[in-house]
């Protein structure tokens, strides 16, 4: 990890890594998520497994929140490096011709992005922390569809969650490529199908959250 994060190469080239990490992981979110959607009981089960599998809780959690913790870390570094290496900055140098806007503010959907995350944490993670460690209540698989639902009960909270997600949309729009530019996987033959699949990605995944926080809103 060490070598990964002392040159610029290494710590584009570990962010990619952690990139691709989070793709998957919002991939299977979002699956576990709509079935909130289409089934109840599925839903349910789906969320009992999640949360009480101690493959899940003890390993691929603490993997999760080091992965997010150290894609937004590298972000911050790599943008606060690009901007004292940069001479001539974006304003002069014609950046809408030269760049997108969504990758001259990868930064500012990222902070956005991770306040977000904060308030999803807030709403779903500490709540799961205080009912099994700290009250200690036992086991209920029937609770996390309703506990769900309720959340999405008020126009404020969904319309934050509405704002993060399309906002998460512009971010995936340029990282989705950029991850994979980054470990060099780059050919006039598969950087169109990259590129294409990244596009949808960054539809198709945010608009299936927006639309189940929709759902569970206009389902009161």
């Amino acid at each position: 990890m060490a070598g990964l994060t002392s040159s610029t190469i290494g710590r584009k080239y570990a962010m990619a890594l952690s990139a691709m990490f989070l793709l998957i992981f919002l991939i299977l979110h979002l699956t576990t998520n709509l079935l909130s959607v289409l089934n109840k009981d599925a839903f349910n089960t789906a969320s009992d497994f999640m949360g009480y599998n101690p493959f899940v809780q003890f390993l691929m959690q603490p993997i999760l929140g080091f992965a997010v913790i150290f894609h937004f870390i590298m972000g911050f570094v790599l943008e606060i490096k690009n901007n004292k290496a940069r001479p001539v900055k974006y304003e002069s140098n014609n950046a809408s011709v030269n760049s997108s806007w969504m990758s001259r503010n990868m930064i500012i959907s990222g902070a956005v992005v991770l306040a977000f995350l904060a308030l999803h944490l807030y709403d779903f993670w500490l709540h799961e922390i205080s009912y099994k460690y700290v009250q200690g209540i036992a086991p209920n698989a029937e609770r996390f569809w309703p506990e769900l639902h309720e959340k999405f009960a008020d126009l404020w909270r969904v319309a934050l969650y509405v704002i993060a997600f399309v906002l998460l949309g512009l971010h995936l729009a340029h990282g989705f490529q950029s991850s994979f530019q980054s470990i060099g996987a780059r050919h006039p033959k598969y950087t169109p199908v990259i590129k294409a699949i990244g596009k949808w990605y960054s539809i198709l995944i945010p608009a299936g959250f927006i639309f189940i926080a929709i759902f569970h809103f206009i389902t009161q």
